[in-house]
């Protein structure tokens, strides 16, 4: 499977891959920018799949600014036929390590450092991936996430983690703030106003990509790279 060579010169090379995760194999679209500061590996939520538009459209801002991305499907097509597969989270999480494993072995991750973008139940799966120190990722970032399902892995992170709620998702906001009380890491918690669960409202998606992309440069990227397109 060959690199996708797109015109211009902020365009990343983009790959289709096969990830093979314990017994499985998974399929995930690799992007990786001419100079690759870190990885940015992307979990989705239930009902969703690695052709989000909204995880697509934070992952496009990460590349634009030097940093590779990962969106791939945590379940096969046979196992998402089983909708308690889609809750497991800690099935989805230990996909999120084989993969991160997986990663770490290509070339173009060599020496560089890997985040988790999670959202909705993809957050937690994140989280609890993240609290093992088998995946050692280096920043976590959650857009309407669910943490409390990670409640009882949540004090074992130790990767820098930012939760990112909308202002108008207020169950979400109160088991963030909850879940934020469970962790020892750094982290924050910043509400975007006027957006909803899915950050559907004009310009809140456009945050969370600006906030995505400041929280992974500041993490992940080498010192003097961290403050590109802030």
């Amino acid at each position: 499977m060959g690199f996708d060579q797109r015109s211009g010169d902020d365009c990343p090379r983009e790959e289709r891959v096969e990830i093979q995760a314990g017994p499985v194999r998974l399929i995930g679209d690799l992007a990786v920018p001419e100079e690759n500061l870190g990885f940015v590996m992307f979990a989705h939520g239930s009902g969703s799949s690695r052709s989000s538009p909204r995880n697509r459209f934070v992952a496009t801002a990460l590349n634009q600014v030097g940093l590779g991305t990962l969106l791939f499907d945590l379940l096969t097509v046979a196992e998402e036929a089983d909708r308690a597969n889609v809750f497991d989270i800690g099935l989805l999480a230990r996909r999120l390590i084989d993969t991160t494993a997986w990663l770490r072995a290509r070339p173009e991750a060599s020496g560089v450092r890997i985040g988790y973008f999670g959202a909705s139940t993809g957050a937690a799966a994140a989280l609890w991936a993240a609290a093992e120190p088998e995946a050692d990722v280096a920043a976590v970032v959650s857009r309407g996430g669910r943490p409390d399902l990670a409640a009882p892995r949540l004090r074992h992170v130790t990767a820098p983690t930012l939760l990112i709620v909308g202002g108008r998702d207020d169950v979400v906001i109160g088991l963030n703030r909850e879940a934020r009380a469970l962790l020892r890491c750094e982290s924050r918690l910043t509400v975007v106003p006027g957006a909803t669960h899915l950050f559907e409202e004009p310009g809140t998606l456009e945050t969370v990509a600006e906030l995505a992309r400041e929280w992974f440069l500041g993490h992940l990227a080498p010192v003097g790279h961290r403050s590109r397109g802030a």
